[in-house]
């Protein structure tokens, strides 16, 4: 893969679909005045550069019965073994994140469950029964009060003083 400069042009391409995956082309070429081809253009160079790596649908957990979010901070007894530890977890559906750490933990687990019990079971039967699981600390999410795709820096937009 070669190196590939994101410019000003890009930068605004990748601000719009941050926000909106779905906002056309169209719309997006003019507010950038350029044509849809130079859109269509850039968003597959961008991805064959793997700067763009898909699009998806966004559901809310909520929605669909998953009514706990929890953060699970894994320790485990071999640091060697992370990959084994990382296939086991990949098994488990109800984790949509999993973070290599630094600090006490060596793992840093997103997990949503349908209630209480069911994350109790998830921890209990499941996670700490993965071989090299030393320990588990469990919080629970009360409330998300920010929820966003990564910032991309629009170089068009002035500061606000």
């Amino acid at each position: 893969m070669s190196s590939y400069h994101i410019d000003q042009i890009d930068q605004k391409i990748l601000s719009f679909l941050v926000k909106n995956a779905r906002k056309p082309f169209l719309e997006i070429a003019r507010e950038c005045n350029v044509s849809g081809a130079a859109i269509h253009q850039r968003v597959k160079r961008m991805e064959n550069n793997g700067i763009i790596t898909g699009s998806q649908i966004l559901v809310k957990p909520q929605a669909i019965g998953l009514n706990v979010c929890a953060f699970i901070n894994m320790t485990i007894s071999e640091a060697n073994r992370y990959n084994e530890v990382v296939e086991s977890l990949k098994q488990i559906p109800e984790i949509v994140e999993c973070h290599f750490v630094t600090g006490r933990s060596s793992l840093l687990l997103k997990v949503y469950c349908l209630d209480n019990d069911h994350l109790m079971d998830i921890i209990l039967n499941t996670i700490q029964k993965i071989p090299y699981v030393q320990s588990t600390e469990t919080m629970i999410s009360l409330h998300q009060s920010i929820e966003r795709q990564i910032w991309v820096k629009d170089l068009s937009r002035k500061p606000i003083l």
